[in-house]
């Protein structure tokens, strides 16, 4: 038996998308995002708000990075989608996130969290969403394997569950991607 719940923003599994960039003044900036991901093989887009400063940044500084929030830091994680970057400016510095400036993009990292995209802006969609282009991913040593890859044994990445506001860490294998489903040829 099934159970209907009409039309909801229900998507298994939202990221949690941590997404950095400069203001005017190259102050550091981050908000939390769940609504968003990959577009193309080299493209990703993000639903923000016109009204969100990173927004307002993103056009202004043409780039940004994307972050995985891990299981780690879901405090300061969440502190910066709490928090407006237009009314909070030292948002950064009381999330306890370190802001370290990308070397591909005009867009902060931040130290703590261990992935991320650096991102250059491409344009707005007829919708708002924003598109950018992945220039480069970076990953902290500490959360890659013996194949220098990322490993999800050391990389603990949440996501967001929109039913009860949780969040809830990924990481434990079940199959095999392109292998698994030859079985049943």
């Amino acid at each position: 038996m099934r159970k209907d719940f009409g039309a909801n923003p229900w998507f298994y599994p939202l990221p949690v998308l941590i997404i950095g960039t400069y203001d005017e003044n190259g102050r550091p900036d981050a908000m939390n995002a769940a609504w968003g991901g990959l577009y193309d093989t080299h493209l990703v887009e993000l639903c923000l708000s016109a009204d969100h400063k990173t927004t307002k940044n993103i056009k202004e500084k043409g780039a940004f990075t994307i972050s995985f929030a891990d299981a780690e830091h879901v405090a300061a994680c969440d502190y910066v989608g709490i928090v407006s970057g237009n009314n909070t400016p030292d948002k950064i510095e009381k999330s306890g996130l370190t802001a370290v400036k990308s070397e591909k993009v005009d867009a902060p990292l931040f130290a703590q969290l261990p992935l991320a995209l650096e991102c250059k802006y491409v344009r707005t969609t007829e919708e708002g969403n924003i598109i950018g282009e992945i220039v480069n991913i970076s990953a902290d040593e500490r959360i890659l394997g013996e194949d220098g890859k990322v490993d999800m044994a050391k990389f603990h990445p949440i996501a967001y569950e929109p039913v009860h506001n949780g969040y809830h860490v990924l990481g434990e294998r079940v199959g095999s991607a392109f292998h698994d489903g030859m079985s049943l040829k």
